[in-house]
């Protein structure tokens, strides 16, 4: 019963950070906010038992990527994002998309009759030594294309912030 409600609390703490992202208009605020989606998710597989995603999540989202999000922004100078007037089409076709959704949340809720506590996690156990010699054995290509591609972003962050000289 703890585990559902301190589930409950930690998953509503991430749906609030993740609504505040969405409606703050100074783009370092909005980071911040993600980085408390991004805790309160660690925090969310910790309850699932899953200590090393965890440490993951905070190490390589909540650190080093939110890291990089904030300096982007600060090296692009952001400023404070202007209101724009509502499009009529987005209006239309939102607001039915999010009955659709509630009702497809409401109908998959009451099919489980609320046994979130219940869930088995994985089938099997998988010690943190076994997954890195995985990671650098098997994916080691993925593993290096992925790290190829963050420092293109930063390269071409660092192209997009520098200051054209006269």
């Amino acid at each position: 019963m703890l585990h559902t409600i301190l589930f409950l609390i930690f998953a509503g703490i991430c749906v609030a950070g993740a609504l505040n992202f969405l409606l703050q208009r100074h783009p370092v605020n909005s980071a911040l906010s993600l980085i408390v989606v991004m805790g309160s998710l660690a925090l969310l597989f910790l309850l699932l038992g899953a200590e090393f995603v965890a440490a993951v999540q905070i190490i390589v989202y909540a650190g080093a990527v939110m890291v990089l999000f904030v300096f982007v922004i600060m090296l692009l100078n952001a400023g404070e994002e202007e209101r724009t007037r509502g499009s009529r089409v987005a209006l239309f076709l939102g607001v039915p998309g999010l009955i659709a959704l509630f009702g497809l949340l409401c109908w998959t809720l009451s099919a489980s009759r609320f046994q979130l506590g219940q869930v088995q996690i994985g089938g099997y156990y998988v010690p943190t030594q076994e997954l890195g010699i995985a990671l650098f054995r098997e994916f080691l290509l993925p593993f290096e294309i992925t790290s190829v591609l963050v420092l293109i972003a930063i390269m071409g962050a660092v192209v997009l912030a520098r200051k054209e000289r006269p």
